[in-house]
């Protein structure tokens, strides 16, 4: 975890004063590839509130959310799945109702799985169809323990949908190819990320718009190639205070104005300059340039919902588990 400790004078007019009781301390529990993302939100965070410290876990969600109720005291949750704050509900850390205490069902900001191959396209690959050939390998981390790589499940499954007219069975197996395509699968974003960029595996690594502009820029834009597909997944990043945990520690006040400031101007040119695309207009229409059009399709309306998605495919003994098998 990383401590970023407030030196300065607060910028006035950034974000609502907290009261003089409030905690001075956060944990937010994270997801895997936001790392850089929120060192920076975290920095301009405190800049406006002497003394806070904001202290920063990072894994697979569905890993954290078990953390947080094994153990782990996180304050906030700033995830890439829905389900594993609503498995924090389930367990009594966070309250029903979460998605209706910010803005846009609680996600200050939007993504969706997307590719990025290597110089020159060797393989030349340019949707979701290719990544089932043959001479094809795709990294992409475990979908049990990446919410990141749930999403890419979910992509791959509404691609195949369409293409082949909601047949259950080739659907199946379309995307079982893709899994058998997979040489490795790590447990988290990250860990992909580097088993495709420094250990140099696969043909073409799926994952976030957002990672796949991080990548490029850290290791060099003249390395990799990104490819949009023709449809991807809408993928939010929903954010929740931990009720139990901010009760606890006394820092619900401190917990609501962080999210808060992810909607706020500033926090929303952050997470747009690391790649995520935002809802704020202004700030939209700014990085716009940045942005390629996608169609996008969402959980609702593909699948029926978060819900149902849980029960068909993420349960023990669903179509994930049927497809993924023993690997």
């Amino acid at each position: 975890m990383k401590r970023l400790l407030l030196l300065g004078v607060a910028l006035l007019g950034l974000a609502a004063p907290l009261s003089a009781n409030a905690a001075d301390k956060l944990l937010n529990a994270s997801y895997d590839v936001a790392r850089e993302l929120f060192a920076a939100e975290n920095e301009a965070f405190v800049k406006a509130h002497p003394g806070v410290t904001i202290d920063q876990s990072h894994g697979g969600t569905s890993k954290q959310a078990r953390a947080i109720v094994e153990g782990l005291e996180a304050d906030v949750v700033t995830f890439n799945q829905v389900t594993d704050i609503d498995f924090l509900v389930k367990n009594g850390f966070v309250a029903e109702g979460w998605q209706k205490a910010f803005p846009n069902n609680a996600s200050p900001f939007y993504s969706f799985p997307s590719f990025l191959v290597r110089a020159g396209n060797p393989k030349n690959i340019k949707d979701w169809s290719d990544l089932a050939r043959d001479d094809v390998k795709v990294v992409f981390p475990n979908p049990k323990t990446s919410g990141n790589a749930r999403y890419t499940y979910l992509a791959a499954t509404a691609y195949a949908k369409e293409a082949f007219n909601n047949d259950p069975a080739k659907v199946e197996e379309f995307v079982r190819k893709i899994f058998d395509n997979v040489p490795v699968f790590d447990t988290g974003g990250r860990a992909a990320t580097t088993t495709f960029v420094e250990r140099e595996i696969g043909d073409v690594i799926i994952t976030f718009e957002a990672e796949t502009k991080s990548i490029a820029k850290q290791y060099g834009e003249d390395k990799f190639q990104s490819v949009v597909p023709s449809v991807s997944l809408l993928a939010e990043f929903p954010v929740a205070v931990v009720d139990k945990v901010a009760d606890a520690h006394g820092s619900r006040d401190l917990a609501k104005s962080y999210l808060d400031f992810l909607y706020a101007p500033e926090g929303q040119k952050i997470a747009a300059e690391f790649g995520h695309r935002v809802h704020d207009e202004k700030v939209a229409a700014e990085f716009k340039d940045q942005f390629p059009d996608i169609r996008l399709v969402n959980v609702d309306d593909v699948f029926g919902g978060w819900d149902k998605v849980s029960k068909e495919h993420f349960s023990e003994g669903g179509t994930l588990d049927k497809i993924y098998g023993s690997r």
